[in-house]
């Protein structure tokens, strides 16, 4: 059994060339029991974006809070809080925070996803 809440879950800053503004946080994985898949938070400041990228698992996500788009092989989509996402395996992604507010999601990925 797990219980916890986010605002004591640490919030890890991530950096690199290819993102911008994004923080990330994960709420429950193995360590709390959920040895399946990985459940984290992503906050992306406005103006911010993840990488613009593709690997061999699954994302589920569900927007929380915000307005941006998110990217899916050559198509853009707007998302809002409300939004819901299934990414398949190798499909190119990326998440964004171009509509002028933070935008924070959660994503569901498998253990390997999460490294």
């Amino acid at each position: 059994m797990f219980i916890s809440h986010e605002d004591d879950v640490p919030v890890v800053e991530l950096s690199g060339d290819q993102l911008k503004g994004v923080r990330k946080q994960v709420l429950i994985g193995p360590k709390e029991g959920w040895d399946d898949y990985v459940m984290r938070q992503f906050h992306l400041k406005a103006g911010g974006f993840t990488p613009r990228h593709s690997h061999g698992w699954l994302h589920i996500n569900y927007i929380t809070s915000g307005k941006g788009t998110l990217l899916l092989g050559e198509h853009e989509y707007p998302i809002k809080k409300g939004s819901i996402a299934y990414v398949s395996p190798g499909l190119e992604h990326q998440f964004r925070a171009d509509q002028g507010s933070d935008v924070s999601f959660i994503c569901i990925v498998p253990p390997e996803g999460d490294a």
